[in-house]
């Protein structure tokens, strides 16, 4: 088997990584220099730390900084590989352009990391319908077992079969939910982080008692306001508006979490968001 990915933000690089530590050839690509010696580094030191905290051991760890790759053009990625997923920024028309690139190249396999935007309407322009899937992962990739499957249409029953193999050659867990914006866990969860940005925004209580009150009152891993600031509040923005043009109100983007992408306080990315990173 080999792996694409397009784009190495955090989960572009994390999807990366899931390849890799399993020994599977993993080619990643990023056009900006500078986002891809930050990768290299980011990439090196999650490795190190597995092998720190004793997930990987010092072979397991060599074995994945063979398998991965970086390289700066999408036409650089190996024609034909079994899966190419792209991890761009949730923008259609910039996936669009993207995602067309990335089917010159041939896949079996061609996955988007989107959260939010419909699989169906991603893969309009392509030529190929029937190999397009969603793989939905989460952040941070290297520690979530979890990856939503999500099915268009159009996409054929050998594609998610192989898809599923995809999932446990990784060794993590899928769910498989039918195409529609937000799919299953986007909309819980970005439901959740606005009321959470609701209650603190009118004064009803702390950041971090709203997340107590959901790590220990509900034993949620982690309140929905830190999680907020791991995914990036531009990154809930963006979702949050896109899903408000489908579903309505119930997701239209509190005015307190607009203020704070407009000054730039986007979570653990910029050092603060909610809390201070």
């Amino acid at each position: 088997m080999i792996a694409g990915v397009v784009g190495v933000g955090s989960m572009g690089l994390g999807i990366a990584h899931a390849f890799a530590v399993r020994g599977i050839p993993v080619v990643a690509c990023e056009p900006d220099e500078a986002a891809r010696d930050r990768a290299a580094v980011r990439f090196g030191a999650v490795v190190q730390d597995g092998v720190r905290r004793g997930k990987l051991s010092e072979v397991d760890a060599q074995r994945a900084r063979d398998c991965f790759r970086l390289v700066p053009r999408i036409g650089d990625l190996p024609a034909g590989a079994d899966v190419v997923i792209e991890s761009a920024p949730e923008r259609l028309a910039l996936k669009h352009e993207v995602l067309r690139e990335i089917e010159g190249r041939n896949p079996i396999l061609l996955g988007s990391n989107t959260s939010s935007l419909s699989i169906e309407e991603l893969s309009r322009p392509l030529r190929h319908p029937d190999r397009v899937l969603g793989f939905h992962f989460f952040n941070p990739v290297w520690a979530k077992q979890l990856v939503e499957i999500v099915v268009a249409p159009a996409t054929g029953d050998p594609a998610l079969r192989q898809a599923l193999d995809i999932v446990r050659a990784i060794g993590k867990e899928a769910i498989t939910v039918r195409d529609s914006p937000g799919f299953a866990t986007s909309r819980l969860g970005v439901l959740l982080g606005l009321e959470a940005i609701r209650i603190l925004e009118s004064g009803i209580a702390t950041a971090e008692d709203i997340d107590r009150s959901m790590t220990g009152g509900y034993g949620h891993p982690m309140g929905p306001l830190r999680l907020t600031d791991l995914v990036g509040l531009d990154v809930r923005l963006d979702i949050a508006r896109y899903l408000a043009t489908v579903y309505g109100d119930r997701f239209a983007p509190p005015p307190l979490l607009e203020r704070m992408v407009a000054e730039g306080r986007l979570g653990q990315k910029s050092g603060a968001g909610f809390f201070t990173w």
